[in-house]
């Protein structure tokens, strides 16, 4: 990502100039039209690991219930296509970036959306709430450590029988990944690849609720 400052898209307060912009891409015969700003992930076009997930993990349908959470949502294409699809449910869209969830919030509202969308930070997301879907392109730049505290916090939140579709490239750590999800419990399966990328479908085949007690 270009930037002249020290900025990170998981600063929780970009000092950079907004320099805003809008983007469009198509989702399953849909087009898509958002702001996105400086000082946001991949603020200039939908990224590709992001497209890819969107095309190649199985969307949900118009009778989706329940909340979803789009974690790590940038500016919210995810959300986007979530809350588009599935208008029974309520779709999360969690980031740090405070100027990426304002985003968010102005996309939903341009889309008519806003209605079963929040935007929040991490710490703003009820603790008692789960998740039949959690969706994301993780930020793999991060480090580690704190990409595998950001899997232990929430993946706990799948309900039983939940999926989590997450997307990483190949050579920042996908197949490393999926072995560390299998081996924490969260038997981790390779969807789709594409382009360099793996979209990993992760279930949660016991109880959310007990995996949640163990993992604080």
């Amino acid at each position: 990502m270009r930037s002249v400052t020290s900025d990170h898209y998981f600063s929780a307060e970009p000092s950079a100039p907004a320099r805003r912009r809008q983007i469009t891409f198509d989702v399953a015969g849909r087009g898509y039209r958002l702001s996105t700003a400086a000082g946001v992930f991949s603020a200039e076009r939908l990224d590709a690991g992001t497209a890819v997930l969107l095309r190649k993990a199985t969307l949900p349908g118009p009778g989706t219930t329940g909340a979803l959470l789009d974690l790590g949502c940038g500016y919210g294409a995810i959300t986007a296509v979530l809350a588009s699809r599935a208008p029974y449910a309520t779709v999360y869209a969690v980031d740090v970036n405070t100027r990426a969830l304002d985003l968010v919030r102005e996309n939903a509202t341009a889309l008519e959306i806003a209605d079963r969308v929040v935007a929040a930070t991490p710490d703003e997301v009820p603790d008692g709430t789960r998740f039949a879907q959690i969706w994301s392109n993780p930020p793999i730049r991060v480090g580690k450590e704190e990409l595998h505290g950001l899997l232990r916090r929430w993946l706990p939140r799948l309900e039983p029988d939940g999926t989590a579709w997450l997307v990483v490239a190949r050579h920042l750590g996908a197949d490393s990944l999926q072995a560390w999800l299998t081996a924490q419990g969260w038997p981790a399966q390779r969807h789709a690849s594409q382009k360099g990328y793996r979209v990993l479908s992760v279930r949660n085949t016991g109880d959310a609720s007990a995996r949640l007690a163990e993992n604080p």
